[in-house]
């Protein structure tokens, strides 16, 4: 596949100004020169940190190899100038002749436009959501989610091999207590004369899901089961008899219907995952004792007592011997226990196992991505991949933080359906998925954020959903207006006559597009994808002003037709990185406004 990045072209030209500038120096010393676009326009379109960073190696003083590289860069076909900077910087402009030429370019990849090579087609593991199943996906689970699945798109896009994962919670204790939740509504299906309070009663922990949304779980039980599950007394309300007959049952009945809901909830936000693994079916497997094994081979597990918790003092803190990973042999605080006091595997030993798994099944990377609340969960999570692959398979942790809903200026907390949160369902009815998926997106993931159940649905420049679907309609517009010209007619339009600093600066911007997908990649921020569209949009946006302002500028000109079809081939190059960009956002485009 050929490369669409002019930013790695001028580096690899860099790379070679460098090498002959400094032949004594081996091909390692230049890994870390960068070609990026300045932090201040003005300076020009690229900026490289090229004499900088091997200065030291080449015994120079960076300034002065800088202005060496920028008289070598200078005489290249494609740099207008090129001048050194700082403290061993050399800015570049690039001509406006090869910045056009860059259009065919990008007609010719349509929305492939973009697609890297960064990711070497290593195989990544992207996990997200990974709720536990014990109720509707609500509005945490929904940025997760978003955040989840535009990440593994954009990693695919930069030319990784992405499997996206959902690895379900079904063996720990909150799945216990839905069973049992399950087991209420069953009862009152079958006509209990027991009070939901007497119920809660006999439940040890009391009862903790009182939803309505497990109601047709339990219709649905007893139409799968009949009354064959409860005793005549729990029907008569007399009491409870041992779960023992029934719990295993109805949790993993609820589980596969909760699962259900979850997928049916994901897909209406256009999340359809590849695979789904089972936390209970690991645990029955054996994967933990294979973890296990795999630790104590290599000397990382032992039995100890451990230091009281922060905070906890020996009087309220009861010392034990216990199973622990050597933890801290990979950078975490503390060693970690593995095994509870009933000799049951902890909750971390059970993520110990689903990390051994997804080692053996060959991934070169792990991502997750977590709700904030899981960030001092993150180290200890890392030593254990890292102690599990001989430190081969890195483990990225992306974390996302709370939402806070607002309609009309007030919060929103209750859901109709879940009685005590806002389910993604309600989001996505009351303002549809792609305004869901594009707003959960508009900021970065550890940042709180408040989405503004008006501010989203409104049609104005400060609604980044709207003001970048208006550009691509736009966009749309014209090229209907002009019957839709081939994209091949186009990259052969006379590009020459785009010489307007609005038309050179929305060019500019598309050409960065490739850049800001390898770079969003290796930083795991798909946020600035957002950003990147945003930016884009405005760009569109003055042009489109200009030819209101200047008849000359207008993109279709009758008594102009080669002007015409070059200012056509910008605006089908401009809705294709839109659309490029969207993609990996999965928000669909809009062919016009209503």
């Amino acid at each position: 596949m050929p490369s669409h990045d002019i930013f790695a072209a001028l580096r690899t030209r860099v790379v070679d100004a460098l090498a002959a500038l400094l032949p004594e120096l081996p091909p390692e010393a230049f890994a870390r020169v960068l070609v990026e676009p300045p932090r201040d326009p003005s300076h020009g379109d690229m900026a490289t940190n090229g004499a900088l960073v091997v200065g030291k190696a080449a015994k120079q003083a960076p300034p002065k190899l800088a202005a060496a590289l920028a008289e070598k860069l200078a005489a290249l076909p494609e740099v207008e100038s090129a001048s050194p900077a700082g403290p061993g910087f050399v800015n570049l402009r690039l001509r406006e002749s090869f910045l056009r030429a860059q259009l065919p370019v990008i007609l010719d990849a349509a929305e492939r436009y973009g697609d890297g090579a960064t990711g070497a087609g290593r195989r990544v593991d992207v996990e997200y959501v990974s709720a536990n199943p014990t109720g509707p996906m609500h509005v945490g689970h929904c940025r997760g989610a978003v955040v989840g699945d535009a990440l593994a798109n954009l990693l695919a896009k930069a030319g990784y091999d992405v499997t996206k994962e959902y690895y379900i919670n079904d063996a720990g204790a909150q799945v216990q207590a839905l069973g049992y939740a399950a087991y209420w509504r069953y009862l009152q299906a079958l006509g209990t004369r027991m009070t939901e309070e007497e119920y809660a009663q006999l439940v040890p922990g009391g009862l903790q899901y009182r939803g309505e949304y497990l109601i047709p779980v339990g219709e649905a039980l007893r139409e799968r089961f009949g009354d064959s599950l409860a005793t005549r007394d729990e029907i008569h309300g007399i009491g409870m008899a041992g779960p023992d007959h029934w719990l295993a049952t109805v949790r993993e009945f609820t589980v596969a219907r909760m699962m259900e809901a979850i997928r049916e909830d994901l897909a209406a936000l256009g999340v359809v995952q590849d695979v789904f693994i089972s936390e209970a079916q690991l645990v029955r497997e054996g994967k933990l004792e294979q973890a296990e094994a795999l630790l104590a081979a290599k000397d990382l597990i032992y039995r100890g007592v451990l230091e009281p918790p922060k905070g906890k003092t020996p009087e309220d803190w009861e010392p034990r011997e216990q199973t622990l990973f050597r933890a801290t042999q990979f950078g975490d605080e503390v060693d970690r226990p593995l095994r509870k006091s009933d000799g049951s595997g902890t909750y971390f030993a059970n993520d110990i196992a689903n990390h051994l798994h997804k080692i053996e099944r060959g991934f070169d990377e792990l991502v997750h991505v977590w709700g904030a609340d899981h960030g001092g969960y993150v180290k200890r999570m890392q030593a254990a991949v890292a102690a599990l692959s001989d430190k081969r398979v890195p483990l990225d942790v992306v974390l996302t933080q709370i939402v806070h809903v607002v309609k009309d200026g007030q919060p929103v907390r209750m859901s109709k359906r879940a009685g005590t949160y806002i389910t993604l369902r309600d989001l996505i009815d009351e303002v549809g998925r792609d305004a869901v998926r594009f707003t959960m997106l508009t900021r970065k993931s550890d940042a709180q954020m408040e989405f503004d159940l008006d501010k989203v649905v409104e049609q104005s420049r400060d609604n980044p959903v709207f003001y970048v679907q208006y550009a691509h309609a736009r966009c749309r517009s014209v090229l209907r207006q002009a019957e839709d010209p081939a994209p091949g007619s186009l990259a052969e339009a006379p590009l020459e006559v785009l010489t307007d600093a609005a038309e050179l600066a929305l060019i500019r911007r598309l050409v960065q597009w490739p850049r800001t997908v390898e770079a969003a990649a290796l930083a795991r921020e798909p946020h600035r994808i957002a950003f990147f569209l945003h930016d884009l949009a405005s760009d569109f946006h003055v042009l489109w002003n200009r030819g209101r302002e200047d008849t000359t500028l207008r993109f279709i000109r009758a008594e102009e037709p080669e002007a015409t079809r070059a200012r056509l081939a910008l605006v089908a190059a401009t809705a294709t990185v839109i659309r490029s960009g969207l993609a990996v956002m999965g928000v669909t485009p809009v062919e016009e406004m209503r």
